[in-house]
């Protein structure tokens, strides 16, 4: 508990860090506002404990694939939208993916989701916690914290607004005309919002939008209210918590207010106090940032997250397919064969969460630094052409920059409008994601992408919001006959994956920390060596329209194809348009 306590004295000053850590450890007083949840030998007592045995009794799976899916994705007569879920998963994606990221499913007042009006509860629209609950039944949960901000008709803000003392201080209020250049803003939006209070009009901050109020985290009683929401959401079931917009969390004007060192410690803070009293639970950072700096929430392995997305992915594989040229993917991959070298610390557990898509778009700014300006700006284009939006930031000169490509991967992948065959398009979309598949790491797969959607500007037009392109709900039914229907894009799609998916949890090689090495093979193809003890895979995937052959070393030469469960002893292998070969090695001795 010392390392708690050095946090708090870290961000606070000793005296008031003291102060703060008793208020934390100490059996509730009525001057203390958070609850009694929050005494760590109440902590010891409660369920924690008891679902600490790695949840419903099962280890957490070597090869985790995490679904990544709102509420109400679903919808069926006269059920909660939850339930409906819950039931769909457990019909169609057990054995397939293990987790599930439930997007937030808190009341909310805007940003499909992200602007939490209450932490604590589900939204009645739903259903309930036990819906929740159901959900969780045969799937590990991930849950959002939405820490940065709160909404503006929240009950926290709502006090603000009335002058009460106890919330005065839980916002950031700008008084005067300070310099506010330095600041970096992920949207193009102005940062701070006039309210009106009984004591006058107050300049409160607000990162992403007026509906999105920043949390003050220089008040310790804010940090202490998010710290008993976060072991809330673990006595409900969480075992992984998703650090939303985390990047952003501490201000300090003069500063940019994005990496402070100030947000990785109250990290390392919650990180500590999980490993106390509810260690089966995992931190993951959302940071879409440039890649180095989204490497930096790992800490030195040990002390902040355990997973972080891998926000370099999803623009470089799209990059990498649009021109038919894997160089630049292969070259910032092989940089990932130990976020901390080649060898980790002794017991660290540093993972990349791979994804390619997700409730928001494609970031553009993790890929700078990796690909040209002009490359950027082609797939900018590209994009466009396909039917996607484009979403901008502000910089700190006044400029506007792109900022995020909103699109659902499928179109992003191939044209809409294009007369190519439906089988190539699949093709191509399969060897996207196996590459993501492939890559060490856990990854996450968004229900569109899971289940073959499609774009839906339609509701674009019916919003204004550019994110809601790949946001469409559907009903459960209709789903379903497109699954059972073998002509359709969903059931090609999905059960593509799903066999992807399965060849790959009975593979110790793709444990999400088992060896990787990443060979420059070929141009065209991108190549990456996985390896555990029992197993070694050499996993090639074809990223153009055209044949490719690559020779193959020795180790290679006698391999079983995963992918079609066949046997080949070939010097080479050739590879149709966007084909995927998985091939595991036949001898003992491969590297």
């Amino acid at each position: 508990m010392s390392i708690i306590r050095e946090h708090l004295c870290a961000l606070y000053g000793e005296a008031l860090g003291n102060a703060t850590f008793e208020k934390l450890t100490s059996p509730p007083t009525p001057l203390l506002k958070t609850p009694a949840s929050l005494h760590y030998g109440a902590l010891r007592d409660s369920s924690f404990q008891e679902r600490g045995e790695h949840a419903r009794g099962v280890r957490r799976s070597a090869c985790d694939a995490i679904l990544i899916t709102y509420g109400d994705q679903l919808h069926a007569a006269d059920q909660p939208p939850l339930r409906t879920l819950a039931e769909f998963c457990d019909t169609h994606l057990r054995g397939v993916v293990d987790g599930i990221h439930l997007l937030p499913f808190y009341p909310y007042s805007s940003d499909d989701g992200f602007s939490v009006i209450d932490y604590k509860a589900v939204n009645p629209a739903l259903g309930g916690w036990a819906d929740v609950a159901r959900v969780g039944k045969h799937f590990h949960l991930m849950f959002d914290g939405v820490i940065n901000h709160i909404s503006a008709q929240s009950e926290w803000f709502a006090a603000f607004l009335r002058d009460d003392p106890n919330y005065r201080d839980y916002f950031i209020v700008v008084e005067g005309d300070p310099d506010l250049s330095q600041v970096v803003r992920p949207r193009a939006l102005p940062l701070l919002t006039e309210f009106t209070t009984p004591s006058g009009v107050k300049k409160v901050w607000t990162t992403f939008s007026a509906d999105q109020i920043d949390l003050n985290y220089a008040n310790p009683d804010v940090l202490l209210d998010i710290i008993d929401v976060l072991l809330f959401y673990v006595a409900q079931g969480a075992e992984l918590i998703r650090l939303d917009a985390i990047a952003y969390l501490w201000k300090e004007i003069g500063t940019s207010c994005l990496h402070l060192p100030q947000a990785h410690r109250v990290i390392q803070l919650l990180r500590a106090i999980l490993d106390e009293v509810a260690p089966q639970v995992l931190l993951i950072t959302e940071t879409n940032v440039p890649h180095q700096d989204n490497l930096s929430y790992f800490g030195d392995g040990h002390n902040e997250a355990q997973l972080i997305y891998n926000f370099a992915l999803p623009p470089l594989t799209l990059h990498t397919f649009h021109t038919g040229n894997a160089a630049a993917l292969t070259h910032w991959a092989a940089g990932l064969e130990r976020p901390f070298g080649f060898r980790k610390p002794e017991g660290s557990v540093g993972i990349f969460f791979n994804f390619l898509a997700s409730h928001d778009g494609i970031g553009l700014n993790p890929a700078r630094g990796i690909l040209r300006d002009d490359e950027i700006t082609a797939l900018v284009d590209r994009v466009v052409a396909h039917g996607g939006r484009v979403s901008y930031k502000r910089n700190p000169d006044g400029t506007a920059s792109p900022y995020e490509l909103n699109v659902n991967y499928f179109d992003a992948l191939s044209d809409p409008n294009s007369a190519e065959p439906l089988s190539l398009q699949i093709d191509r979309f399969i060897a996207a994601h196996a590459i993501m598949l492939a890559l060490s790491g856990v990854p996450g797969l968004y229900f569109h992408s899971l289940f073959g959607s499609r774009g839906w500007p339609e509701g674009v037009a019916q919003t204004g919001q550019n994110r809601t392109i790949n946001r469409q709900k559907f009903d459960r039914a209709a789903v379903e006959r497109e699954l059972r229907d073998p002509s359709t894009r969903r059931h090609q799609a999905f059960n593509r994956l799903k066999h992807l998916l399965h060849i790959r949890s009975a593979s110790s090689a793709f444990h999400p920390q088992s060896a990787q090495h990443v060979p420059a093979l070929s141009d065209h193809v991108f190549a990456v060596v996985r390896a555990s003890a029992e197993e070694h895979v050499l996993c090639l995937h074809n990223v153009t329209a055209q044949l490719q052959t690559i020779p193959l070393e020795s180790q290679w030469q006698t391999a079983t194809d995963l992918v079609t469960a066949q046997k080949a002893a070939s010097r080479a292998v050739t590879l149709a348009p966007y084909q995927v070969r998985w091939l595991r090695s036949d001898r003992n001795d491969a590297p």
